[in-house]
């Protein structure tokens, strides 16, 4: 897998063994990994993918259905978790 991504994504990708290092158990403070990406998740495979070309429509229809204000409500999560991630220092913070 990261042949694929350093050949696809050179120098450009994160990761264990990417040339931009992610440090183990650091605290991820995007609610968009979460959030954004299980309720695309959920909408893409709701029904079983025949083949690319059915997976990317899928995708580009769920992206679709990301309304304004649940962007809007995401970035209010972002900005809680950073309030509490600056009053504690940056100690590990438990989302969910």
């Amino acid at each position: 897998m990261t042949d694929v991504l350093n050949e696809r994504f050179p120098d450009a990708w994160i990761g264990r063994g990417g040339t931009i290092p992610w440090p183990l158990r650091s605290p991820d403070l995007s609610p968009l990994d979460f959030f954004l990406w299980e309720y695309i998740k959920n909408i893409v495979y709701a029904e079983k993918i025949r083949n690319i070309q059915h997976l990317q429509e899928n995708i580009t229809s769920a992206i679709e259905t990301v309304t304004q204000d649940m962007i809007q409500k995401t970035w209010l999560e972002i900005e809680f978790i950073l309030d509490i991630s600056r009053a504690t220092n940056s100690a590990h913070i438990e989302m969910y």
